[in-house]
């Protein structure tokens, strides 16, 4: 690794005209040039360091390339503030805060809201640069501004494509090209309307309408909304199962038995660090429980296999939830044991075998206890009646 602190320097389109005094003195007296060949062909000849291109996949060369250039004055070329979506983070999650020095240049989204008259702390960014375009769902509600960083000249028309499948093509659709560089250029139409050709080099505008369909973040999505055999946490009683667990921002779920998923999916809807982990044995579920996370833009990873062998060498879990196999040997403690401390554990039965462990589990380890019972109003010949859905015990405790 550099043994002096390696620079980084925002850059926009305009090149070396845009860039402070500061960033131009350090791309000035720098041994080496690290950047996308874009950014690089943006320094005039006059810019004497070695110029060297990414390599891909960039995860898996930059310590690497790192290494090869120790003791030299390394400069990185980022795209707009480096530490915002950029190469800034990861280099400083590699070599630590006080090895790298930021130089920050306007970012894509301070650029895109001066243009669009917009006040950056109202608006939602979403990157699809490491991102599939379907996690923009969670995002879209009634007269939300979203901005869009993109991955392609390609991905306008992917996301135009998913706002009309969601019946969002009414939204303003903005695109922003090569902003603050000589070819800027600024198209808006409807989502429904957008079918042209962009340079790789955008950013997405959306302000949708005010009468769009609403699909809450708050626990407790409609049954419809998901794909399913019936094997199911209905809809009450995975609200108050999700209170339980207490989503936090950054913290990993893990979904024992998913059957549609609706657990890990909510959980991870809860804001866009959640990310869950669902075990489902059976080959069908699985696949049904990967179509209604991509439906609903969840960060949910699918772990196909019984529980709790497959449960081996996962990812360690902030919360965890048992919605079904909870009589197989060995789960529980296997739970217990994956828990940090202050990690959450629900478990849901509905069958006298399930809460008959529950109950054991719980004179054990403590937490709280209840029982819920649902009735839903239901047709009785011409007249209304409440029909009752089967009573759930819901256990929860914290280690």
């Amino acid at each position: 690794m550099p043994a002096d602190p390696l620079t980084v320097v925002g850059i926009g389109p305009d090149g070396w005209p845009g860039l402070s005094p500061a960033a131009q003195q350090a791309l000035a007296t720098a041994e080496v040039l690290l950047g996308s060949p874009r950014q690089l062909a943006l320094l005039s000849p006059a810019v004497g360091a070695d110029r060297v291109a990414w390599p891909s996949p960039l995860s898996e060369g930059l310590p690497r390339l790192l290494e090869e250039h120790r003791g030299r004055r390394i400069c990185v070329l980022a795209s707009g503030d480096p530490t915002f979506h950029g190469i800034g983070t990861t280099l400083v999650r590699l070599l630590g805060s006080d090895a790298v020095h930021v130089i920050p240049h306007p970012s894509s989204v301070s650029l895109a809201c001066a243009r669009l008259g917009w006040p950056q702390d109202q608006v939602q960014v979403v990157s699809t640069v490491a991102n599939p375009v379907d996690r923009l769902h969670p995002h879209l509600q009634p007269n939300r501004r979203l901005l869009i960083l993109s991955r392609t000249s390609q991905t306008p028309s992917e996301v135009a494509q998913l706002l009309v499948a969601r019946g969002y093509g009414n939204s303003a659709f903005t695109v922003l090209e090569q902003l603050d560089g000589p070819a800027e250029r600024i198209r808006t139409a409807t989502a429904a309307e957008w079918s042209d050709e962009v340079d790789p080099l955008n950013v997405i505008a959306v302000h949708c309408p005010p009468d769009a369909p609403v699909l809450s973040t708050v626990p407790g999505l409609p049954d419809d909304a998901y794909e399913h055999d019936g094997q199911l946490t209905k809809r009450e009683v995975r609200a108050v199962s999700l209170s339980r667990l207490a989503p936090v921002p950054g913290q990993l779920l893990w979904d024992i038995g998913g059957g549609a998923g609706s657990i890990a999916i909510e959980w991870s809807r809860h804001h866009p660090t959640c990310r869950a982990i669902a075990i489902e044995r059976d080959p069908t579920r699985a696949k049904r429980l990967e179509r209604n996370a991509t439906a609903l833009g969840a960060a949910v990873t699918v772990v196909e296999g019984p529980a709790p062998a497959a449960l081996d060498g996962l990812e360690s879990p902030d919360a965890i939830f048992i919605g079904g196999g909870a009589t197989a040997p060995g789960l529980f403690d296997a739970c217990w044991n994956a828990l940090p401390p202050g990690g959450r554990l629900v478990a849901n039965g509905v069958t006298l075998e399930t809460e008959a462990l529950i109950i054991q589990w719980y004179k054990e380890f403590g937490g709280d206890l209840v029982r819920l019972d649902v009735q839903r109003a239901s047709p009785i010949g011409t007249m209304t009646g409440w029909r009752p859905a089967l009573p759930v015990t819901i256990w929860r405790v914290t280690k």
